[in-house]
């Protein structure tokens, strides 16, 4: 387990990420995001994206050359699948909240052409889910994807209805700033009637979602599916004042998790849950 270091409470209430981090949308965004790109100049975009001076690494700024160059993404990060819609909107806009603003609404009105099934991005999730619920803890989705999309995915992963897994579920459209603002996960922990605290743990696969937990006062666990090493953990989590927020701890996978979770909960409830996988 690549543990940074271990939250600082245990948890009443664990949030999730949706796309990346419990399942995959397969090409859907990254086919909605290459339906934008092209849009950028005539959306007034393209004058707006960060200058290579203000990137935080020398691959975003590689990013946003690409892009102000080709309007469309490399196909190298398209075939590796480890960055979000999200992320991209952040590394090529920013502080630019008005423009990052501009690019999920023209995503949300080209993902309705791509939106199907999502697949669990491994074995043993809806287990895990069901294991949390069983030992009285809440549990939430949240997601930038507008409502529309996510009703119909999550009642459709892989033919299965995942929506009784969870208490509530926020969407982007649901609220005034998406992430990296913490509205989602203080709506959702307001719909389940609990405070911002760090017995909440969020767990996202995104420097976004890392940045919205702490935003929000919250636990923050990355959950690194793509398998980046610590190096490049290291250097999108510097800590530095300009960048200062890192996760409380890493996971690689989610039986990572479930050790996590029941090394709190061990001297407090009768039944650990079970690790997926």
């Amino acid at each position: 387990m690549s543990i940074l270091k271990l939250p600082h409470a245990r948890p009443a209430t664990i949030l999730f990420d949706w796309h990346a981090t419990l399942v995959d949308t397969r090409d859907a965004m990254y086919h909605a995001v290459d339906d934008v790109l092209p849009k950028l100049v005539e959306m007034g975009l393209v004058e707006r994206l960060v200058p290579a001076e203000d990137s935080r690494t020398v691959e975003d700024a590689r990013l946003v050359k690409y892009v102000r160059d080709n309007a469309r993404l490399h196909p190298k990060i398209k075939s590796e699948r480890k960055v979000s819609r999200t992320d991209i909107f952040e590394v090529l806009f920013g502080e630019d909240h008005e423009a990052k603003r501009m690019a999920h609404l023209e995503f949300d009105r080209c993902y309705r052409r791509h939106v199907g099934e999502a697949v669990p991005l491994e074995a043993g999730i809806p287990e895990m889910l069901d294991g949390l619920r069983g030992l009285n803890m809440g549990v939430g989705l949240i997601s930038n994807r507008k409502r529309e999309f996510m009703e119909k995915e999550v009642a459709n992963v892989s033919g299965e209805d995942w929506r009784p897994f969870f208490d509530t579920m926020v969407c982007g459209d649901d609220v005034p700033h998406r992430k990296p603002w913490p509205d989602l996960l203080l709506m959702a922990l307001q719909n389940m009637g609990v405070k911002p605290d760090t017995s909440c743990w969020y767990v996202g696969d995104s420097t976004t979602d890392v940045i919205a937990a702490k935003e929000a006062k919250v636990t923050a666990i990355f959950y690194n599916g793509a398998g980046w090493n610590q190096n490049w953990i290291d250097k999108i989590f510097p800590g530095t004042v300009r960048h200062p927020h890192k996760p409380d701890a890493v996971i690689n996978h989610f039986y990572e998790l479930t050790e996590l979770v029941n090394r709190f909960l061990k001297d407090y409830a009768p039944t650990a849950i079970s690790s997926p996988g």
